[in-house]
Order: C-alpha cells, then sequence, then structure tokens
C-alpha cells in the first residue's frame, strides 16, 4: 500500500507513468468508466476546498466509484475533538482509499501513518499540495510536450503559496529548469526552497516586477498576493499593480508562453487574458480530474486492459 504526502513520494519514472497513464484517460474516457465500480473515495476536508474536493469526487465519480466524506471539520467529529488518528482509523473500515485537506502542516502523514487505505494529501497548510502539482505537470507537459530545458516564472505569494513550494520540488529532478521568482519582498519564496534550487544546481533569480521577466518565460504560474500578508497597507499599494496579469503585460510575452494559475483567482489575472489562447488555467483544472483519476487507479493498483 502506497500514500501520496509529497510530490517526491513518485519517482521521476513513476511521474512519467502516471503522466502517461493520465493522458490514455483524456484519449480514452469510456475505457475507464467501470475502473473502480464497487469502490469507494473518502474526501476528509477540513478547510473550504471548491476546485480540489469537486476534482476529486469527479475524478472517482468518473472511474465508476462512489464518493463519501465531508467538506469541512464543522461537520465531522473533529469538532468534539477527535484526532486525525482516530478519523482516518474509522474511515479506513467504510472506505478504499482516502483524500485529506487539513490546515494543519503534517495532518497528512500522520493520517497515513495510521491508515489501512491509501491516502493522498489534498493540501496541508502552507506546506504541500502534491495532486495540484500533477496537475501542473500534466498541463505544461501536455502543452509543451516536455518538463525540461525550460524558464518558469512563479509570481506572487511565493512565501505561503503550498503550490510553488510543491512545483518547485517537483520541477527541480528535470534537466535544465530556470526558475524566476516574481514577488514582494515580504512574499519571498522560503529560504529552504532555494537552498533546494542551489542544491540541485538549477538556475534562479528573484526580482520584484513581472514586466521585467515575462518575456523570457515559457511558463508563467501566477497567484494570489493577498492584502493581509503585508505589515501595513502603504507596501501594499506601492507593490500590488506590478503582480497584476493583464493585456499590456501579455504583449511582452512569447506567442507560446503558457499562462497557469492553480486558482481561485482575485484579481492577480485580469478577465481580459482570458481569452488569450496562452492563458490554460481553465484547461489546467480539466487536466486536474484526469491526473487524480490516474492517481486513485495507480493507489489502488487496478489496472486497464
Amino acid at each position: 500500500m502506497r500514500h501520496l504526502i509529497s510530490p517526491l513520494d513518485f519517482s521521476v519514472e513513476e511521474l512519467d507513468k502516471l503522466l502517461e497513464l493520465a493522458n490514455d484517460i483524456e484519449k480514452n474516457p469510456k475505457k475507464y468508466s467501470e475502473a473502480c465500480k464497487g469502490k469507494k473515495l473518502a474526501t476528509l476536508f477540513y478547510e473550504p476546498s471548491t476546485r480540489t474536493r469537486l476534482s476529486f469526487e469527479a475524478a472517482m465519480l468518473n472511474l465508476g466509484g462512489n464518493v463519501l466524506g465531508f467538506s469541512e471539520a464543522t461537520s465531522s467529529s473533529a469538532a468534539k475533538g477527535e484526532s486525525v488518528a482516530d478519523t482516518i482509523r474509522i474511515i479506513s473500515y467504510y472506505a478504499d482509499i482516502a483524500a485529506m485537506r487539513h490546515p494543519k502542516e503534517g495532518a497528512a502523514l500522520v493520517a497515513a501513518n495510521n491508515s489501512r487505505i491509501p491516502v493522498i494529501n489534498a493540501g496541508d497548510g502552507g506546506h504541500q499540495h502534491p495532486t495540484q502539482t500533477l496537475a501542473d505537470l500534466l498541463t505544461i507537459k501536455s502543452l509543451k510536450g516536455r518538463l525540461n530545458n525550460f524558464t518558469i516564472g512563479l509570481c506572487g505569494d511565493l512565501k505561503f503559496g503550498r503550490t510553488v513550494h510543491s512545483l518547485i520540488n517537483a520541477l527541480l529532478r528535470y534537466d535544465n529548469v530556470k526558475f524566476v521568482l516574481i514577488s514582494p519582498p515580504e512574499l519571498k519564496v522560503p529560504q529552504y526552497i532555494t537552498d533546494n534550487i542551489k542544491a540541485s544546481g538549477a538556475q534562479y533569480e528573484e526580482i520584484t516586477r513581472l514586466e521585467d521577466a515575462i518575456s523570457e518565460l515559457d511558463v508563467l504560474y501566477m497567484t494570489r498576493v493577498q492584502k493581509e500578508r503585508f505589515f501595513n497597507e502603504e507596501d501594499y499599494i506601492r507593490l500590488k499593480d506590478s503582480f497584476i496579469l493583464d493585456k499590456k503585460k501579455m504583449k511582452l510575452a512569447k506567442e507560446d508562453m503558457l499562462v497557469l494559475h492553480p486558482l481561485p483567482r482575485v484579481n492577480e489575472i485580469s478577465v481580459e487574458v482570458d481569452k488569450d489562447p496562452r492563458a490554460v488555467y481553465f484547461k489546467q483544472a480539466q487536466y486536474a480530474v484526469y491526473v487524480r483519476m490516474a492517481l486513485i487507479l495507480t493507489l489502488l493498483e487496478v489496472e486497464v486492459c
């Protein structure tokens, strides 16, 4: 039995196999429509989520399986003080696989250590979001044809963004990926992430203006810059427009640059950008369903001929 707590839980070879399976699911959905008939997925979401929870549920339903679970901590026995360890012990008797979202870092690992069924980390605090990373990798691989030899800009809240941390660590295992880290000084990527980049030998630079780098990017990964992350409003007002992607900035970009975003979006990408063929963040959400279907099949060891 295996779990997915971090994107690094799978080797590069296993990741490649998983992405290939996701591509086959996209091309042949009927082939997999009853692959998990009789199986149940438990979605244990201790904090709000739209895309991730519904994406997991859609993935299992597309495979012919069933779904049970809760969408917030207040509707579970956590409101009565039940521990994560006890919850997963009980759920292990009700379901075949579980996806957990929790505000505390390490909660999914605690669950995995006490579970009789595979556990998927659907986001733990500001730490990891491995299935979003799988969706990001599938999007880049499907639309660029490779996961090496490109420059990616990551823009916005790089300090607290778990999707950013997971994606950087995953891409460090591929050759010749350059990172451009674009954020206000207050929201710089954590030191341990830059230490990982240095240790890998990958190139990176840290800048504070999107306009200064967008022309060299093959992929732009946008995230939210949240007002509440700043120590004072003056700094927020001074910097906030530097991290809004609009048509004017898109004119500076390569014709084949991809724009990704883990969503939800607030105002960091102007709606006028949505019509640009380089904006693939809604397609990215569709890829997330395919890759979660592939992950469920892989962890349940279901083979489809």
